[in-house]
């Protein structure tokens, strides 16, 4: 075999001493000629099963590399290295070349004396020679300093002397007087900062001495900046809360939840210690590592390099919060409109050739949502334990789509006149074949130019309202005496084609489609600030139903203050499902965002949705991912 042949030659080469082969014990001279004629067979092997002739190259040319047959020989010298278990002839080299050094500085001057003394006085040398006889004696294992000689003698056995080598990264513990004994105890570890990793503080211990100094007559607001400031090797005396065992399990709580709510640790007064708290934004993906105390919990931000945890509020912490500022959010005077004065209606034709179906909003009017997604929506409000009440915290799990899975329903919600309608109309038209939008049914005439089944289902009033009754509809309302609605067969057809299927809809629509079956991604499209709205949309145009002479006006003061009072209280009673927020300023950058995080749920994994979602398709979804 040429192969073969070339790595024989290759072994035989000069390049290391032709002796130093010859030494080799049969046994490994056998291992590395396995190894070679082991590769070869690889290479010849592959050639026959690669699909691309550049993967059979380049595997060839790492076989061939001369480092790589280097790296092969080394290990071979290494494990029979390793098989003789050496053992050092003495553990004072450094000490018998000083020896030899001096007694050579009395011997007859020659120059190999002389070269033998500069090598032995080469500080390379020293060091190297220090080295062996460290490794030899074995004095690497580090030393404990010597116990302080004030201890007294009844604590001899409680007392336990700490030495950490601290870094800038704080220790990671915080510390309270007990109020029964007086006594300065360590209050809280947190997990992954230094004290956690050494393992051996534990909460309840009583700290007696950090570095000498007397810890008894300090407050925990002196001992900080003590603690903080102490660098390199900290020595503490402590004395061991009883029954504590001293190794960590090493298990940690697989436990994430998606922040429903924004904290700063610094604004936060009833935080144990700001600077153990970990900020967060809403929409965060959070680990909690503890939750043994019932008011603060530990957390890790998902993705953080960081890996050091930090407080948070517990869910029985935030959700007392807002019930205590719920009364003010009662008596907030809120603007209601008491008529509609918006409404999203337009025909889109045929633009650059694609036929824009299902854009039509005209039953928004009078939407109403079935009956059945009544009862769905008290159903979900009562398996979250009160979450649309008080959201703090929704327990999610990873997910990854198999291929056989239909893919995710796209929601857009958002108050009138923030503009769903034209960003859906953009998403279509930016890949039709990805995306794709319902056909309504209505009970209005259709039209010379229209098509049923392509502008509109056409339907008798009967059927309509037959449809209701058996609550096929998501959405429905009623305008200028004719029917609209959406039904759920039109979206299982789009996302049976294989497409993302998108929707606008009213929020309380949103909670009968957040089921398992659609694994829907709610996106909250909300309107910048009443300024921005006056500058960007005060040109812009809406369709309105006050004047049945005049189809469109342009937007009012009015206007304004109705879309971001509306988009206040959706994202009230609502935010908890909302997975993106996207703020319609400037509507380039606004679509942009849009798609850019839509293409992220096509492309990443995993993406993080509610773990009831994933309850029944858990051992699937970890296998794929």
């Amino acid at each position: 075999m040429v192969m073969l042949h070339s790595l024989s030659c290759w072994v035989s080469r000069p390049a290391i001493s032709s002796s130093l082969v010859k030494k080799e014990k049969h046994p490994w001279s056998n291992f590395l000629s396995g190894v070679f004629e082991l590769m070869s067979l690889v290479i010849s092997g592959m050639k026959s099963i690669m699909d691309r002739n550049e993967d059979f190259t380049f595997l060839k040319s790492m076989i061939m590399e001369r480092r790589f047959h280097l790296l092969v020989k080394i290990h071979a010298r290494l494990r029979r290295f390793g098989s003789r278990n050496p053992v050092p002839v003495r553990d004072n080299a450094k000490s018998l070349a000083c020896n030899l050094a001096e007694e050579l500085w009395t011997q007859v001057a020659s120059a190999e004396c002389s070269e033998l003394i500069s090598l032995l006085s080469n500080p390379h040398i020293k060091g190297l020679l220090s080295v062996h006889d460290i490794v030899a004696q074995k004095g690497y294992d580090p030393e404990l300093p010597p116990l302080p000689d004030n201890i007294e003698e009844e604590d001899e056995d409680s007392v336990k002397i700490i030495s950490l080598f601290k870094s800038q990264e704080p220790l990671g513990a915080t510390i309270k007087r007990d109020e029964s004994t007086g006594a300065i105890v360590v209050a809280r570890i947190m997990r992954g900062g230094a004290a956690d990793r050494s393992g051996l503080i534990h909460e309840g211990d009583e700290l007696r001495e950090v570095n000498g100094v007397q810890m008894e007559d300090k407050t925990p607001e002196e001992i900080i900046p003590i603690m903080a400031q102490s660098q390199g090797e900290v020595t503490f005396k402590v004395i061991p809360v009883p029954g504590i065992k001293e190794e960590l399990s090493a298990n940690e709580t697989m436990l994430f939840v998606r922040s429903l709510f924004d904290y700063n640790p610094e604004e936060d007064p009833a935080i144990p210690c700001r600077q153990a708290g970990l900020g967060f934004k809403r929409g965060d993906i959070l680990q909690i590592v503890n939750q043994e105390d019932d008011t603060w919990w530990q957390a890790c931000r998902h993705g953080d390099s960081n890996s050091r945890a930090g407080l948070i509020p517990s869910r029985q912490l935030q959700e007392r919060r807002v019930a205590l500022q719920r009364p003010k959010a009662l008596f907030k005077p809120q603007r209601v409109p008491n008529k509609v004065t918006v409404v999203e209606d337009a025909d889109y034709g045929a633009i650059t050739g694609i036929h824009i179906a299902g854009l039509r909003r005209s039953f928004r009017l009078g939407r109403r949502g079935g009956r059945s997604g009544n009862v769905e929506s008290k159903r979900k409000s009562q398996e979250m334990g009160g979450a649309t009440q008080t959201p703090t915290y929704l327990e999610v799990a990873p997910y990854c789509r198999e291929h056989k899975e239909g893919r995710r329903l796209v929601l857009l919600v958002g108050p009138s006149g923030v503009g769903l309608s034209e960003m859906k109309r953009r998403l279509l038209l930016s890949d039709p074949d990805h995306y794709g939008v319902t056909v309504p049914h209505t009970t209005r005439e259709k039209r010379k130019q229209e098509k049923d089944g392509v502008e509109y289902h056409f339907v008798s009033r009967q059927t309509f309202e037959m449809d209701i009754v058996n609550h096929k509809f998501l959405e429905y309302g009623e305008h200028r005496g004719n029917y609209y609605g959406t039904s759920l067969e039109s979206v299982h057809k789009v996302i049976g084609e294989d497409k993302v299927c998108l929707l606008d809809v009213q929020p309380n629509t949103v909670q009968r489609l957040h089921t398992t079956e659609f694994k829907p991604c709610v996106v909250f499209v909300k309107p910048p600030s009443i300024q921005e709205l006056r500058f960007s949309r005060r040109k812009a145009t809406l369709i309105s139903t006050q004047d049945m002479t005049k189809l469109t006006k342009t937007f009012s003061e009015e206007d304004f203050e109705d879309m971001i009072s509306s988009a206040e209280a959706m994202d009230s009673q609502y935010g908890h499902l909302f997975e993106m927020v996207v703020v319609n300023g400037d509507f380039a950058m606004a679509f942009n965002k849009l798609r850019a995080e839509l293409e992220k749920l096509e492309t990443e994994a995993p993406q993080w949705i509610p773990v009831e979602w994933t309850s029944h398709t858990k051992q699937n979804t970890e296998s794929v991912c």
